[in-house]
């Protein structure tokens, strides 16, 4: 007998698979396991028992005495009877005891197996055969989308994946957060829109009330103890989980494989039903018990005429009758299942009923295989589909992210970052994080935040709790804030420093900011994006002093105007966009410091010189050849600072002479080859830089600087220093450096205030032991060749390396 176990794999599946096995499926299933009994069961019998038993058929002799001879010609081809036996009786009287066919055991198993093959009907043959054939089909159609490779592969991810996410603690713990069991405010806000409710009216009102007071089942609702305890560990899984549900969806919506597979071996089912009742029906009645055979072999056993008998006729027809009622529900249950697949839109998946259970509303829906696999699974267990949706909304990720930095980005390792900025500010760098943690609200000593390439930075309504904060920058973030935290911002912030590749990254709420005192604008803004959209809400920034851009503006935005009257710091940091239209300079009346670096600039804009109360004023970077236009700056008498570096003036005007305010100057990285005298008329200049030029000569007017505290003149061609140079007494830093001097004058020892000389790359044989007399110039402080640094007395040389 052969096992039913030997086609357990047609019917079972591994028991993973059973979450995509509706209850149609599953119904089939037995089903096919009846109807594979029957066939398996009948193949037995025609296996193990005869098929068929025959025997000699008498031919009746005829009625018409007429046709003697016929009937002695057809008793003589059959079994001839035996002669009589006299008795004592009636001597003529024959007794018939059974008719001797002189058969032996062999011709009859002849004649079974012939009259098998001839007599008897085909459908009566092989009927088990076909209830077995037919149902292996029936099983195969119902499991082949679980093994063909282009839907397995997605079917055994789906369920992987499945599974990890319903047995996730976060999965719980999300859930849970929003079942309103973890905060007043959610009761109060879930109490009102009850009553809200219950005030509509209408069988649609009912319904509507009826939903919002079912809470969370109790499957979902755990204890805030369990919630809270996921460790480091669990916060991991469920992060890469999140990345599998992302990397699966787009994968998997792509393509409708799953539900075409699953449509077409459901019609293939189908049609197999028919063609079973069709031929079945037709076929039940020629299972018949009697056979009759006609067989010519009578050469061989005398006999042409048999009957037979069918030993299984009567089983196979109760056995055919039972499985075409098997067949008939089974069929039944395919129709159903091809109903279910073109009446409801299975290529869609909608989570309206999970986001109004859950409260999680970004739930996306999805389709294609996505979606049919998401339905197949409702039929399972919806809640399924519910704990998996979890992983499916961003809002969820951002929470898990929340705890995970939350756990990593403890108080005490955040306080190991902090560090002192630029503007003396008590600092805490954040650089390519994955949120913001909500630890760093509980720094309160913080001054400065610094945010960079931080994506979904969400400031909370906690950030109050940071009293003495004043700064704020944000480089490459996309950020949003809470109501009050914006409040607090708006009383509390001075300074602002955005940096940007989107302008989706600027923040539309910085607008707001009405304490603002300086704002540093870094990214790339066209010309009408400047105008139109990003710097036209200026006009609120009522506080604002500083305003600094770094872009590729090809002009002032006019937004920049409204703040003029109390702006004090311009800055337009150009990447060689030539700025064409700055008279709007003119109305910046107040305006003490500006910079318009690299912005193609060939002479100085001339609305500069209407800024009556400039003081600082940086060219760096232009395309300043002449500045003949340096005359004009004498009407600016709190001009202190001037910067022309990295430009290509070639000489300096004699007018220079007339700016007598200056202190700072710098000419640095030009093309100048010679100093006029006049230039050193400026006898207030403390910083004095001309590096990096053409320069041979030093003109000995320069010991008319007595201010003077810094001085460079490093990559030159300087070939001797006038000893008037060491009547600068308040020399600090000197850097001579990279020229073609050969004689350092012992002169220099006069300059007791120095505490930087740079005098490597010249020719220099040997270094003058005056400079011991420099007491404040130690070794760190001297830049120079370490031979060079020998020649030097060696009490010298120990002065300078003591502390």
């Amino acid at each position: 007998m052969i096992p039913v176990t030997e086609f357990r794999q047609f019917s079972e599946q591994q028991p993973a698979f059973r979450v995509l096995k509706p209850w149609w499926d599953v119904f089939t299933d037995y089903l096919s396991v009846a109807m594979l009994m029957i066939g398996v069961f009948g193949c037995t019998l025609q296996v193990m028992q005869d098929k068929i038993i025959c025997l000699p058929k008498r031919v009746q002799p005829a009625q018409n005495h007429s046709s003697v001879s016929n009937v002695s010609q057809a008793v003589t081809s059959t079994t001839p009877l035996p002669p009589p036996k006299p008795s004592p009786t009636n001597p003529a009287t024959v007794e018939m005891k059974g008719l001797k066919t002189d058969l032996d055991l062999q011709q009859y198993s002849f004649i079974n197996q012939m009259c098998y093959e001839r007599a008897l009907h085909w459908y009566a043959k092989y009927f088990p055969y076909l209830v077995l054939i037919h149902t292996l089909v029936f099983m195969l159609c119902s499991n082949f989308w679980f093994k063909f490779p282009g839907s397995s592969s997605k079917i055994e991810h789906f369920i992987s994946i499945l599974g990890k996410c319903f047995d996730s603690p976060w999965t719980t713990r999300a859930l849970s957060e929003v079942s309103g069991e973890d905060s007043e405010e959610k009761d109060n806000r879930k109490n009102n829109m009850n009553r809200s409710n219950t005030t509509q009216s209408g069988p649609e009102g009912s319904l509507v009330n009826s939903q919002s007071l079912k809470s969370i089942p109790e499957k979902f609702v755990v204890d805030k103890s369990t919630a809270g305890a996921l460790d480091k560990k669990e916060g991991e899984q469920a992060k890469a989980l999140f990345e599998k549900v992302k990397k699966f969806r787009l994968h998997v919506e792509e393509g409708d494989i799953l539900y075409a597979m699953y449509v077409r071996q459901t019609v293939l089912k189908v049609i197999k039903f028919l063609i079973i009742i069709a031929y079945n029906s037709a076929l039940v009645s020629k299972v018949q018990f009697t056979v009759d055979c006609n067989v010519d072999i009578q050469d061989m056993t005398g006999y042409k005429n048999f009957s037979c008998n069918h030993t299984m006729a009567h089983l196979f027809s109760k056995l055919s009758f039972c499985y075409l009622c098997f067949v008939s529900i089974y069929g039944l249950t395919c129709l159903y299942t091809l109903y279910w697949l073109f009446y409801r839109s299975l290529r869609e998946y909608s989570f309206e009923y999970v986001r109004q259970e859950t409260g999680i509303d970004d739930i996306p829906d999805v389709k294609n295989d996505f979606a049919f696999m998401l339905h197949m699974i409702d039929q399972y267990d919806p809640l399924y589909s519910k704990r998996f949706a979890v992983f499916l909304s961003e809002v969820s990720e951002n929470k898990l992210k929340q705890l995970n930095l939350n756990n990593e980005w403890t108080p005490d390792k955040l306080r190991q970052k902090l560090q002192t900025n630029a503007h003396n500010r008590l600092e805490l760098p954040l650089i390519m994080l994955s949120g913001l943690p909500d630890t760093v609200f509980e720094i309160t000593e913080l001054q400065s935040l610094k945010l960079e390439i931080i994506k979904n930075v969400m400031i909370p309504a906690t950030i109050a709790q940071l009293d003495n904060l004043q700064e704020l920058s944000l480089h490459q973030c996309s950020v949003k804030i809470h109501s009050a935290a914006l409040s607090f911002l708006k009383e509390n912030l001075k300074v602002l420093s955005v940096k940007f590749d989107d302008m989706r990254e600027l923040p539309p709420w910085m607008y707001g900011l009405r304490n603002l005192e300086e704002l540093y604008l870094v990214g790339s803004l066209s010309h009408d994006i400047s105008k139109n959209v990003t710097l036209e809400s200026l006009r609120d920034l009522k506080s604002l002093k500083i305003l600094s851009i770094k872009s590729n503006v090809s002009k002032i935005p006019q937004a920049v105007v409204d703040v003029a009257s109390h702006l004090q710091k311009m800055c337009i940091h150009n990447d060689g966009t030539k700025l064409v239209m700055i008279n709007n300079l003119k109305k910046m009346t107040n305006l003490t410091e500006l910079e318009l670096v690299h912005c193609d600039l060939e002479r100085i804009p001339h609305a500069v010189f209407s800024l009556l109360s400039l003081q600082e004023l940086d060219l760096k970077e232009n395309n300043l050849k002449s500045i003949e236009e340096i005359v004009s700056f004498q009407h600016l008498r709190k001009l202190t600072v001037l910067k022309l570096w990295h430009n290509s003036i070639t000489y300096i005007p004699e007018h220079i002479k007339k700016l007598t305010s200056l202190e700072r100057l710098s000419f640095s990285h030009n093309k100048i080859e010679v100093l006029p005298s006049h230039l050193f008329l400026c006898n207030k200049i403390r910083y004095l830089d001309l590096s990096y030029n053409d320069i041979r000569f030093i003109p000995p007017e320069v010991g008319v600087l007595q201010s003077l505290q810094y001085f460079s003149i490093t990559c030159n061609k300087v070939e001797s220093l006038p000893d008037e140079l060491y009547f600068c007494k308040k020399l600090k830093t000197l850097k001579i450096g990279k020229n073609s001097l050969s004689v350092l004058s012992p002169k220099i020892g006069n300059l007791l205030f120095l505490s930087y000389l740079d005098v490597k790359g010249n020719h220099f044989e040997i270094l003058p032991p005056e400079l011991g007399d420099c007491r404040a110039l130690k070794r760190a402080g001297l830049v120079v060749e370490d031979t060079l640094f020998e020649t030097l007395p060696s009490d010298v040389r120990e002065q300078m390396k003591a502390e």
